[in-house]
């Protein structure tokens, strides 16, 4: 991790708009971005890859962390979340030696000083059985988010 900024894109992609983050984290690896940037489409790993940034030694200066969840908001929109904002059922994503995501993202923010952006988009569904594919309310968001993910880059 010895690049500045650290795109993760997030969530199961056989699970319809769970695989929103993975999805603009593929959009993003085509995009021409800086040296500083790394993009990882972290599906399912993301609370490996947490674990390892906050015992790393050399840890980005931001991480910018893309993921579907659902905050009761018009499905397909797409917006900025702290850390304490997450949906009670995203805390607990991907438990990793009994510490939740939430609780990395934290460690990263307050105790290793790393900024911490998380870009959510709105689920319209996640269906409870194997069915990849985004709806076409969070289809039409990637290319948004990827352009919101680029102008956080810049910042």
């Amino acid at each position: 991790m010895s690049k500045d900024i650290v795109i993760l894109g997030c969530g199961n992609i056989l699970f319809g708009d769970d695989g929103f983050g993975s999805s603009v984290a593929e959009h993003l690896q085509r995009c021409s971005l800086p040296n500083n940037v790394s993009v990882i489409n972290a599906g399912t790993s993301t609370g490996g890859i947490l674990f390892d940034l906050v015992l790393d030694e050399q840890r980005p200066r931001k991480i910018i962390v893309i993921d579907a969840i659902d905050a009761k908001r018009e499905p397909g929109e797409v917006f900025r979340i702290n850390v304490e904002e997450l949906p009670e059922n995203k805390r607990g994503d991907f438990i990793l030696h009994e510490m939740p995501n939430s609780n990395l993202l934290r460690e990263l923010r307050d105790f290793c000083h790393v900024e911490v952006v998380i870009l959510a988009g709105q689920i319209e569904s996640i269906p409870e059985n194997v069915r990849p594919g985004l709806s076409d309310a969070l289809t039409r968001s990637v290319p948004v988010a990827v352009e919101e993910v680029l102008r956080l880059v810049r910042e």
